[in-house]
């Protein structure tokens, strides 16, 4: 299975920074969830980082992006530094959670197991990789971001992003296909 971005349309700045909130809290909540693995310190996370977003509302729409994806993904970093492991997203658990949280209103059973199946198959893939091809992964490819955005949340250079990347597709196919 080949894992490739699917092309990137330019979207419209929301017109207010409300708005662009409500759009990008799922988003938000589900890499956060995964950062953190733990509901309540991912719904924390997110309204930090939505609260801090308040003090930016003066800013360009074009920024806002960037500016909030940057915040959150510092807030995660900060809580998982008071947990004792730093950058370990889907790091294997080790107290025994339980499985993870599925809110998915298929009305189908037969597809929403078939969809969690694909997906646990993707999450242990992507525990698997580096902790920054996981994370050009996770914001290129999941959050749908572009690599200049990519590269300022991560605090790189594009090319970096771009090789992070690659590499994480690389891998990604070839433990998917060894999984199917």
């Amino acid at each position: 299975m080949l894992v490739t971005s699917p092309p990137l349309t330019p979207v419209a700045a929301p017109a207010s920074l409300d708005a662009f909130l409500a759009g990008v809290g799922p988003r938000a909540f589900r890499f956060a969830e995964a950062g953190l693995r733990q509901r309540d310190d991912a719904l924390d996370a997110v309204q930090d980082a939505m609260e801090r977003m308040l003090g930016y509302r003066e800013h360009p729409a074009e920024e806002w992006t960037p500016l909030f994806w940057s915040i959150l993904r510092r807030r995660i970093i900060d809580l998982q530094r008071r947990r004792g492991f730093r950058l370990k997203f889907w790091a294997p658990a080790q107290d025994g959670d339980g499985p993870i949280d599925w809110a998915d209103d298929s009305p189908d059973p037969a597809q929403q197991h078939e969809q969690r199946e694909e997906y646990a198959r993707l999450v242990q893939a992507l525990r698997r990789l580096p902790a920054r091809q996981r994370e050009a992964f996770s914001l290129r490819v999941l959050q749908e971001l572009d690599v200049a955005t990519t590269a300022r949340i991560m605090g790189c250079s594009e090319g970096s992003v771009k090789t992070h990347l690659s590499r994480a597709r690389d891998a990604l196919q070839k433990q998917l296909e060894v999984s199917r």
